[in-house]
């Protein structure tokens, strides 16, 4: 079975449209493109982002993530390898073909479930908003990894909505940055207690 790890670069209220560029998803009338770049100098995600950029892992990718990465990635194959030489796992209800080398479409949950039972790399998943959704509605994430930047936009595509399946995390590593960047990984546990405190 593989691990599906979650990847995801966030602000303070959970907004995580559009971090790398000003045009990189104007979807919704989004303000803020390319909220990241203020913080490149921070180098708390260096510990994280490092060995996922190097790691021989496959991909799954939401439909809207996809479009933009297979515009730019197959021209910038000199920075980061993997994503071109590797298997990239798309959800779309819609495409069945593209350019992209090493591309495979997935047409739903089940399509997802199967993948994931399957012997093979991990699964890391970046961006794609609506299909991390869709994972967390399942249980289907078993690590996620939040870089989280002190910064609240008050709009966009937010990481988290209702509808997740209840679940602990355990934080297995962290990183705290100069300008406050804050990078978790947390793997997946046990099932949600509650009770009440002070009892």
């Amino acid at each position: 079975m593989r691990k599906v790890t979650v990847l995801e670069f966030v602000t303070i209220d959970g907004v995580m449209q559009a971090p790398g560029g000003q045009e990189e998803d104007p979807t919704a009338k989004f303000e803020f493109g390319g909220w990241q770049a203020p913080f490149m100098g921070d180098q708390a995600t260096d510990a994280v982002t490092g060995p996922a950029l190097k790691a021989d892992v496959e991909f799954l990718l939401g439909g809207y993530t996809f479009e933009i990465w297979s515009d730019y990635w197959p021209k910038h194959g000199h920075i980061w390898t993997f994503i071109n030489n590797n298997m990239k796992y798309v959800l779309s209800a819609t495409k069945t073909e593209t350019n992209w080398q090493n591309t495979t479409f997935l047409r739903n949950i089940e399509d997802i479930i199967k993948l994931k039972n399957t012997n093979g790399p991990d699964l890391h998943v970046w961006g794609s908003s609506k299909l991390v959704q869709l994972l967390l509605a399942n249980d289907l994430v078993d690590e996620l990894c939040l870089m989280t930047y002190p910064i609240i936009l008050g709009q966009g595509k937010k990481l988290f909505n209702d509808g997740a399946a209840p679940r602990t995390f355990t934080l297995i590593e962290h990183h705290v940055g100069k300008s406050g960047v804050i990078v978790a990984r947390y793997a997946r546990a046990g099932a949600v207690e509650t009770g009440n405190i002070g009892e």
